[in-house]
This record gives C-alpha cells, structure tokens and sequence, in this order.
C-alpha cells in the first residue's frame, strides 16, 4: 500500500458506502471472459532490492554509447543541463492548463514567447501553441488548406521528397474524410528534389496545397521560390515542414520565400531523441488564416488595471465549439517540450543559432568530401544540403552494413530501404555541432571497412 494514497480501512469504508463487498464487485457488470486475468508478478521488493533490479534491466538497453549519425526527422544536438534544471522548476512542470489566466499567467507567458520564436524562426505572423510532433503537424496543415479553399478544392499534392511518415499521416487523416482521398505524391529529381515538372502535372483539379520539405526527407535544399510560384499559379497554398530547425539558421526562412503555412519538428531545440520521442510540433501561417489555425493560440493583453498580462485568445477545438465548426479534435500540446525548445532558443540567442548552424554545416561539408572519395560508396543527389546526406552502397543492401556497425557502437544512419525497396542500397547520414573530425574519420573508417 506503499503508494496507494488508501488505507485498506478507507477503502472497506468506501465499499461500504457504496454497498458492494469488495473492488471485484465493481466490474461484475463486465462479462467474466472479457476481464483482465490477474497479472503473474513476480513477489513484491523492498526499494534497494528494486532499485538495483531496474538497474540490471536498465543495463539490458542497447545504447549509442559512441556513435549516432541518425536523423531523419530526429537529431541529436547538444542540450544544456540547464534546460532540465529550468524545467524542473515547479510552476512549469506542475501547470497544466492555460484557460483560466488568473492563475496561470507563467503558463501562458512561455506559450506566448514560444509562438514569438516560432514566428521569427519561419518568418511568419502567427504561431500556435504547438503540436504532437511534424507529421502530425503537416497534416493539419493539409485539413486547414483544405478549410481555407472552402470547399471547391480537396486536392493536394504532396511532394515525393518528403517525410515518407508525414505522407503517410496526411493520407490516413484525409481517409477519415473522404473515401478516396484525392492526394497525388510528385516525382523525385535525380538531385533528389521535387520534381517541378511532376508539380505542373498534378495542379489540373485545383489542388489546395502544395507540401514540401525544408529541407526535404533526403536533406536536400529544395527550390521554394520556384514551387511556390507553381502552387499560387494555380490558386493553391504552399506548405512547408522542417524537421531540422537548425537548417534555418542558415536558410532562407520559408515565409520570406512564399510559404503559407509552414509546419516542423521543434525537438532538436528542445529534448535529446530520447527513442523517437516526444517531440514538439511547430506550425506557423499568414494573419488571414488565423482563424482556420489548429490548435490553441495565446495572446498579449491588459488587465482592468492596465498591467500586462496573457490570456488564451483562440481555441477551435471540439470540446470549445460546436464540432461542425472545430478547426481540429487535437486535445493538447506539447507544453513541456515547448517549453524547452523557447528555454533553449533563448539561451542560444540570434548569434548563438547561426554559430551551431555554422558548425553543422562544417561538419557536413567535411564529411561529403570524404564519401566522395570513399571506394564502394557514392552520393547520389546533387542538390545543397545543410546537415544530412544520403550515401548509396555500390554493391550491396545497406541494411546488413548498418547492422554490423551498430554491433560495434556506431549507429551509421537510417536505412531508407525499410520505406521504399528502390532505395535499398541507400542511408541517410545527419552531423550535428556534436560531432567532431575525428567522430567523422572513424565512421568514414567503419564504412570502409564494412
């Protein structure tokens, strides 16, 4: 009874208000056979014995104790210890919801600063509160285009070079809606970039969107400006998502090149991979839109006395309005991690961003020269990259390779062949600030030697 906040005298006082004998009593109305049977636990431990038990377990985990060079939507970038010392502070990691602003002024004023980064990180109007994490994120971005065009376009196209998980999102919201969802996947260029042609191909049927990635799922740089030009033409809107803030550090920001909504993963600002997971999505658009906007929005007011203060200004989800009119059954978000992405981007600033960008992008043009001359492998796309790589094995599955390095501590990159069969022979390879030169020889040695 340790951590039960019930005594057993409480609980037989309980039973006995109620007028049942025991807590089995309270699921008789469930049909024996679709009952949980009791589970086979082992016998209780006092806390050393179980401490030291979860510490024999915890030791059974397989671990990038040397080296991780996967990306693809994750990236391990350095975080302070002082991002978890400030989360830790109680009236951040206690708080929970933001709608009744007398009481939750800290809430609501980390909410708010966290929007104004995400603004100025893509150059956009508004920001919301956050999301689940960037597909999630891109597939609202896809139902608010849809909302936008008011019923007389529900076609979208989605680039061929994006996040084969975003794509795949997006088509299971869009089947929730329509029984045949009317979603075409464009071309890949040999530089590994939306093909523009394929683009041109699909805009017949007034499409709504257009969703690229910036950079895309290969980490290639693709071409806004010019798709953007494509989408509009037509009378759609141009969406983005970034699963790697750090890119922006040292690209143009997607709303100053055309964007309309532009969505991304905020979790290399924020937390470590920790196994995929939790992220935080970000999603920003254009002041006209707002009220199509998922999710929850805070805003900047006065109170009766003049003083500043922070209020929940939108919230269209279901349990506010009535559903018919809802922008998104989406619940929540991702409060804690938002906050840890604007404790993080606080603390690096304006200069200290483009520094690790800097950096990132060093290490990755030093680990392209040495594929290049590296024997058995090739790069296949040519298009600018900022941090990550797709490398290609000439001969060979890169399954097996990757495999046989992670059983010596380095984890190479992501198998691309587990989404498509046409890139069995290729990885994705992604450098942070936290990899040095000598972290880089000894994947190009590995590689080599594989």
């Amino acid at each position: 009874m340790r951590y039960l906040p019930h005594t057993e005298a409480e609980v037989r006082e309980m039973l006995e208000a109620i007028g049942v004998s025991s807590i089995d009593d309270l699921f008789a109305p469930i049909p024996a056979p679709l009952r949980s049977k009791p589970l086979d636990l082992e016998p209780a431990l006092d806390e050393a014995a179980l401490m030291a038990h979860l510490e024999r377990l915890a030791d059974k985990n397989e671990a990038a104790k040397d080296l991780s060079f996967l990306g693809a939507g994750m990236y391990d970038h350095h975080i302070p210890p002082a991002v978890d010392q400030l989360l830790l502070r109680s009236e951040f990691y206690t708080a929970y919801t933001p709608y009744q602003g007398e009481v939750s002024q800290g809430t609501l004023q980390a909410i708010f600063e966290f929007q104004t980064m995400v603004c100025e990180l893509f150059d956009m109007e508004v920001a919301n509160a956050s999301m689940y994490d960037a597909a999630s994120a891109t597939a609202e971005a896809v139902l608010m285009a849809r909302r936008i065009a008011k019923g007389k376009r529900n076609k979208v196209i989605l680039s061929g070079a994006l996040h084969p998980h975003a794509i795949d999102t997006v088509r299971t919201y869009l089947k929730g809606l329509d029984d045949e969802p009317n979603m075409v996947v464009t071309g890949v260029t040999a530089d590994g970039l939306t093909d523009l042609d394929s683009v041109k191909d699909a805009l017949a049927g007034e499409p709504a969107a257009l969703v690229v990635g910036y950079p895309n799922f290969f980490g290639c740089v693709e071409d806004l400006e010019a798709l953007g030009a494509a989408i509009h033409d037509a009378g759609g809107l141009l969406v983005t998502q970034t699963s790697e803030p750090y890119a922006l550090s040292m690209l143009q920001a997607p709303g100053t090149a055309g964007a309309d909504i532009c969505v991304g993963e905020g979790q290399a600002l924020a937390v470590p991979p920790q196994f995929g997971g939790p992220g935080v999505g970000l999603f920003a658009c254009r002041q006209k839109f707002v009220r199509q906007m998922p999710g929850r929005l805070v805003g900047e007011t006065v109170d009766e006395t003049g003083k500043r203060c922070f209020v929940l200004t939108l919230s269209t989800r279901e349990q506010h309005i009535r559903r018919d009119r809802a922008t998104s059954n989406i619940c929540t978000n991702h409060g804690l991690i938002a906050l840890a992405f604007a404790i993080r981007t606080a603390m690096l600033g304006r200069s200290g961003f483009e520094q690790a960008g800097k950096t990132c992008l060093r290490a990755a043009a030093y680990l392209e020269t040495k594929l290049k001359d590296l024997d058995g492998y090739e790069l296949p796309y040519g298009a600018p990259t900022f941090n990550e790589v797709v490398v290609r094995r000439k001969a060979g599955k890169a399954a097996p390779m990757l495999a046989a390095l992670a059983a010596q501590g380095i984890l190479a990159g992501v198998d691309l062949g587990q989404f498509s069969d046409a890139w069995d022979h290729d990885f994705l390879v992604a450098v942070t600030e936290k990899h040095s030169k000598e972290d880089i020889d000894r994947l190009v040695d590995a590689l080599a030697s594989a």
